[in-house]
């Protein structure tokens, strides 16, 4: 560890001694509506040198005195050219057009060498015109769906937004919405997502190789950011779906100065089922909902404010007929991001941060006699302040502090008998602090030869109001130990290198390589598949340790066809320490503390990944393949030997194109191919008492059949006049085209209660056939 930080403190930067140098800075926006564009590229012809634009929109340059030809370019965007004088320092604002916007233009796909120069690996920005050219079940557009076509992102399941990268977990995917953690990221049991396409801009993913500044995860990074709203002029656009509804509406708060959007999504499955529950599933129902809501000011040349915010919120209730039992189940998350950017100047940058975020999980049930109530949870209280320092066109530096205030609810129970009331009582209750510093580097040692180098150091302390426990071995406490409010229960800490690499083998071509250290101080321990509405959220306590993970990655960079077509070859290798399951035989109890529970092992995961994407021309699209293997060892679980974990899978295959047929009609299609999971089955039976038994056989020793789905979409859009307002379009898409039975979960049926009438069948269980669907879209 020493020789690594010797290495970083050499790797990062010292003052350059050189000819005076002017400084380019300024912001690239949507010409249209205003909206910063992010990661928008300003490349400077006649020395070869390109910036990107960070979150906000803004870029800086230095570069000697002189004439430069300027080229501006971003994702769907047609590049604008321009030649200035550079005598002195000066801004130079941007506005980029949509190709939407223009009939004849000359298209970029980006910085047209970027797959090959930046140092970034395992990181794939999608935009959302390209997301919702996809075909997608019931017609709901869903960005985490897309993010599962790309190589090392596994899905959970048949329809399911849960996902796991590179052998990690589910709770291992750090996902940030506006930076606020979105710590339950699906709707309807993980059906569909949290995030309304209407109201995103822009989905990044990283699964390896994160830079300093992000931390709190083992596996990858999901950044999403919502639209700031038109500066320009009012606009809205929607969708009338099979089982949902949507509608957003942006405009400028004052002209060229500030905007606001506000975006709304409802299902209506709660109404198209009423007619069919009948009996005593008469009055049940079932809906979700989501609000987003962002409002943008700028000060002054050098000052902006940003207020955003989401609310979402599923709600399942049971009514019997008699009106004698019900239950009431609604879950959701809400965050508030406040951001305030300042521009000290033309060369530092500095974005400050004040974050909340709630999700909660509520069961009521009961009948006239007696009630009972069940309440888990976690907040965040969160401040965080990040630098961006451009010292010259060699490097650009960042650097930060984050702290965030923790409070865990595990399930809390509370109800009634009859007239009396049981008031919530959990000793389980944890709060914790959170912070970290980092500083990272991206810069030029020569012009083959790249780095990104940071080091962050995080820190995790468990505090006061706690009691601890102890029990004996037939689990009755024996003694306790009293925290006051505020006092340390335990802490970790330690540094976190990040180390990437990039070396140019030519104009089209590069070799890159990355390490990479992190910590993850919460966790989500479930014995499901996915991240559920009852599953809990635990910090790291005397007992439960960090997470820890180390991962290696090396690839092969390669454009063909003038930069339209991008290949990589990636292959990785990632060592897991204090993983975390569930004790063999473990049943939930509010007694006692569930970390008593838990088994601690370690993980390790490998594989490899290959990528073609062509991002420019009438068919555009990509193909993702996988080959990896997860596994992990537990001293107390599989007699202490290694085993596949649940999500280790083969083989795994995304093939995904689009067509521009014409102006009016857009075809796409996606085909996906598993290997299948393994799975724990039972290898016999026995009969105690009466009672069949069933022995089970070594963890995840079987595996379910391969996977595979076609699904194909058309998007029609008629011709509008020019000055009409109102827009419309239609997407028909069709999921799962040839009708293929994929088995959403397996259970075994037993049945007799001898040992010569017991049968046993393993069965399969269906819910996703052949389904078509079609969605009306407007603009206005």
């Amino acid at each position: 560890m020493q020789k690594i930080v010797f290495l970083l403190l050499l790797l990062l930067p010292l003052s350059v001694i050189a000819q005076k140098k002017v400084t380019l800075s300024g912001y690239i926006r949507d010409a249209e509506s205003g909206e910063s564009l992010i990661g928008a590229t300003v490349f400077i012809k006649e020395i070869q040198k390109a910036e990107q634009t960070n979150a906000y929109g803004f870029y800086s340059i230095s570069v000697p005195p002189g004439r430069y030809t300027l080229v501006f370019a971003y994702v769907g965007y047609a590049t604008l050219i321009d030649s200035v004088p550079l005598t002195d320092s000066r801004t130079f604002n941007a506005e980029l057009h949509n190709r939407s916007q223009l009939q004849e233009v000359q298209i970029t796909s980006a910085r047209k060498d970027e797959n090959v120069k930046s140092t970034e690996m395992g990181k794939i920005s999608l935009t959302m015109d390209k997301i919702k050219t996809l075909p997608v079940i019931f017609g709901e557009v869903d960005i985490l769906k897309a993010l599962q076509l790309l190589p090392g992102v596994m899905s959970a399941g048949d329809g399911n937004t849960g996902f796991y990268v590179r052998g990690g977990g589910p709770d291992q995917n750090l996902v940030l919405l506006d930076d606020a953690v979105v710590y339950n990221t699906g709707h309807l049991f993980g059906f569909f997502s949290v995030f309304n396409s209407d109201a995103i801009k822009d989905v990044t993913l990283i699964k390896g190789g994160a830079p300093a500044n992000y931390g709190g995860r083992l596996s990858s990074v999901i950044d999403v950011s919502m639209k700031d709203g038109n500066m320009k002029e009012f606009h809205g656009e929607g969708g009338i779906g099979l089982i949902a509804s949507r509608l957003t509406l942006e405009g400028p708060i004052k002209k060229n100065k500030g905007s606001f959007m506000i975006s709304g999504r409802r299902t209506y499955i709660d109404v198209l089922a009423k007619p069919f529950l009948k009996g005593n599933a008469a009055g049940s129902g079932y809906y979700f909902y989501d609000a987003n809501l962002k409002a943008n000011y700028i000060l002054s040349d050098k000052d902006r404010v940003y207020l955003s915010g989401y609310l979402g919120l599923d709600n399942f209730k049971f009514k019997s007929t008699n009106g004698k039992f019900s239950a009431n189940i609604p879950w959701g998350n809400s965050t508030f991001t406040a951001r305030w950017n300042h521009l000290f100047n033309d060369k530092l940058f500095v974005n400050t941060t004040l974050l909340y975020n709630d999700y909660h999980f509520n069961f009521a049930s009961g009948d006239n006699l007696i009630g009972v109530k069940l309440f888990s949870g976690i907040k965040d209280y969160n401040f965080k302040t990040d630098f961006e320092y451009y010292p010259n066109s060699v490097h650009h530096i960042k650097t930060g502090i984050a702290y965030t205030y923790h409070i865990f609810t595990p399930n809390q129970i509370s109800g009634n008998i009859d007239t009396i009331q049981l008031n919530p009582a959990n000793p389980f209750i944890k709060y914790a602090h959170e912070a970290a510093a980092y500083i990272l580097d991206d810069f030029d040692i020569t012009k083959w030869f790249k780095v990104n180098v940071g080091l962050r150091y995080s820190w995790f302390g468990q505090v006061g109001p706690y009691t601890s426990y102890q029990y004996d071995n037939n689990d009755n406490k024996t003694d306790s130990t009293m925290y006051g409010s505020g006092k340390l229960v335990k802490s970790y800490g330690g540094l976190e290198p990040r180390i990437n690499f990039r070396f140019a083998l030519n104009d089209g071509s590069s070799i890159k390589t990355s390490v990479a250290r992190t910590y993850q101080y919460v966790h989500l321990v479930s014995n499901n598949a996915v991240t559920l509405p009852t599953d809990v959220w635990v910090p790291s306590t005397n007992v439960v340790k960090p997470e820890v993970a180390w991962q290696y990655s090396a690839g092969y960079f390669r454009n063909f066809l003038e930069n339209k077509l991008e290949t990589s070859v990636e292959v990785y290798y990632k060592d897991m320490q204090n993983q975390i399951e569930y004790q063999n035989n473990y049943t939930p109890n509010t007694t006692q503390d569930p970390e008593h529970f838990y088994t601690f092992g370690k993980g390790w995961s490998y594989g490899a990944e290959f990528f073609i994407n062509k991002t420019q021309g009438k068919f555009t699209g990509w193909i993702g393949y996988t080959l990896a293997w997860t596994n992990r060892q537990f001293q107390d679980l599989n007699f202490g030997n290694p085993y596949p974990a649940k999500y280790d899978r083969r083989s795994d295959l995304s093939v995904v194109g689009s067509y521009e047929l014409n102006k009016k009609w857009t075809l796409s299609a996606t085909f996906i191919y598993a290997s299948g999971n393994p799975i724990t089955l039972p290898i016999g039976l026995y009969i105690i008492n009466g009672n069949v038994v069933e022995r089970f056989g070594p963890i995840n020793s079987y595996r379910l059949p391969p996977y595979d789905r076609l699904d194909i979409a058309a998007v029609y859009t008629p011709h509008h006049k020019p000055n009409k307002r109102w827009q419309g379009s239609w997407t028909f898409s069709v999921f799962n085209v040839y009708n293929r039975a994929n088995p959403f979960f397996y259970y075994l049926d037993t049945q007799g209660t001898t040992s010569t009438t017991i049968t046993t069948k393993v069965m399969e269980v269906y819910i996703f056939p052949i389904i078509p669907s079609v969605t009306y879209n407007f603009k206005f």
